[in-house]
This record gives structure tokens, sequence and C-alpha cells, in this order.
């Protein structure tokens, strides 16, 4: 299977858009009392399932080659999960939504580092809109920076986001999508099982089973098998830093649904904070040099 980098770059725009809707399920799901470890056990299980499920004849022939790759992507992916809702318990929504796009600033340098590959000279101005976005976006202009321990957390889990999408660009695309889907979600489902029953064990009484259990399933569906699998797909084609980028309006969707749902009001620092990261998203998409070449032929 080939694709274009366009279409490539479409498929991540919609695991983005999935996951902005992600966010009021998760929000369901906490309001139930449950925690990261027991949500993303159950929706990482539900994630293998639904990839064995479809992807079984490729997966049956997995070799040692994917296995190493999908056990270290796997890995990847929980940490910076992780690390992410742990800092969120000890800082504000909007510095870990904030600190958590820094990803996009360090996905060229490890581009860079690890494998000498320049990123394009339109990524800095995009990055640059794409932060100052975020700035609006999160309200940060009006309420300011503080910095919590749960800051330096989160600036941790946006590494393993980064190396994450380095990692599914660069050298997940050994192996086959299907096979790597399938690792996610069952290193996912395993590892939290396994945080959930050494440390959040003692939540479960306290947990609404019946107002959380239903949240839960639809990000195992949604946004662990549809838009994770989107990522590892249109991550084999398209290059990294316009990934991160895509990726980052995860938290502009977000806000989006949140919106047009009541969760908060639609307020003008939104709409900047849109605006300028959909301009990010056109600053990568657009061949300028193709459109300046074809200007002076005509």
């Amino acid at each position: 299977m080939t694709i274009s980098k366009g279409r490539a770059n479409f498929m991540l725009l919609m695991a983005a858009i999935i996951w902005g809707s992600g966010y009021l399920f998760s929000k369901q799901a906490t309001n139930a009392n449950m925690h990261a470890g027991t949500i993303n056990a159950i929706r990482g299980l539900i994630y293998a399932g639904l990839a064995y499920l479809f992807f079984h004849r490729a997966i049956n022939h997995m070799t040692k080659v994917d296995l190493r790759i999908g056990l270290t992507a796997g890995i990847i992916n929980f940490l910076g999960y992780q690390i992410q809702t742990i800092g969120l318990m000890y800082t504000t929504p909007a510095n870990n939504a904030f600190l958590t796009a820094i990803y996009v600033v360090i996905i060229p340098f490890i581009v860079w580092l690890f494998f000498h590959k320049r990123p394009e000279k339109k990524a800095y101005p995009a990055i640059l809109i794409c932060m100052v976005g975020m700035i609006f976006l999160t309200n940060l202009v009006n309420r300011g920076f503080q910095m919590h321990i749960g800051d330096l957390l989160t600036i941790v889990s946006s590494f393993f986001y980064a190396l994450q999408i380095v990692y599914f660009g660069m050298t997940a695309t050994d192996s086959n999508p299907w096979i790597l889907s399938f690792m996610l979600g069952i290193t996912q489902g395993v590892f939290g099982s396994i945080w959930s029953l050494l440390f959040e064990h003692n939540t479960y009484a306290n947990v609404d089973w019946k107002a959380g259990i239903v949240p839960v399933i639809i990000l195992g569906i949604l946004s662990s098998f549809g838009a994770q699998t989107l990522q590892v797909v249109g991550q084999h084609y398209t290059d990294p830093t316009p990934a991160g980028i895509i990726l980052m309006t995860e938290s502009m969707f977000g806000s989006i649904f949140s919106v047009m749902f009541g969760f908060q009001p639609f307020t003008m620092n939104l709409l900047i904070g849109g605006v300028l990261i959909i301009i990010a998203l056109l600053i990568m998409q657009v061949d300028f040099r193709k459109m300046w070449q074809k200007r002076k032929k005509a």
C-alpha cells in the first residue's frame, strides 16, 4: 500500500479531530473517578482486540523486528500519556495543554540530531506561529504562566510525544503498520493494567463504573483504534515535523468541541489561537517553491 503525502497528512488531521473530541469522553471518565492507568488499560485492550480482529492475518506473521519496533513504540507512547496525566494532577489544564504542545519544537531537533535530516525552512515560522496560537488557545495570554512540578512532568511527557512521532515516521516505517497498531494497543493495555493494579487499586471502590465505562469504550474504539491507526498509517508516508504540527491541532479541535457542547464559552482568544494554528498548517501544506516557479513561468 502506498498513499500520497497529502492523503497521509489528511489522515493525521482526521486523527487530531478524533482526539480532540476524545477530551469530552476523557472528562466523563475522570468525572466518574476513573484514574489514568485504569482508562489506559481498558482502552488499550479494546484497541488490541479490534486491531487483531481486523488485521489478524498480518499480526499472525509478526517477526522479531516487528515485535521489537512495536514494543519500543508502545512503551514510548505509554510513558508520554502517563507522565502527562500525572503532570495534569499538579498543574493547570492550560499549562498542561501548552507544554505538551512543545513537542512540535522538539521534533525537528530530534530528527536533526539522530537522522541528520534538516527540516524545511518554512517549518520554523510554522512552529513559532503554532506556539503563539497555543498561548492564545490555552488563555495563557491573560492568565500568565506559573511553573509547577506538574509543568516539569508535562515537559518530560512532551519529549516522549516528540520521540513517538519521530519514531513512527523514521524508524517504525520498517514494520507493518497493522502489526504496529496491534502492538501499541497491547502495550497500552498491559502496562496500563500493571500501573492500575500497583497504584490505583484502592480507588476502584470509588469509581462510578456505570457512568465511566461507556466513555472509555468509546475512547478505545475511536481515539485508540481509530485515531492511532490513522496516525500509524499516515506517518508511514509523511515527515515527522509536519506530522507534529498537524497532530498538535488536537488541542484546537478539543476547544472547538468543548464550545460546541457547552463545556467552555467561545472567546476571542480561542478564535485567534485557532486561526494562527490553521495558518501554520497552511504554511506547511503549501509548496511555495512550486507556486513561485509557476508564477515566474506565467
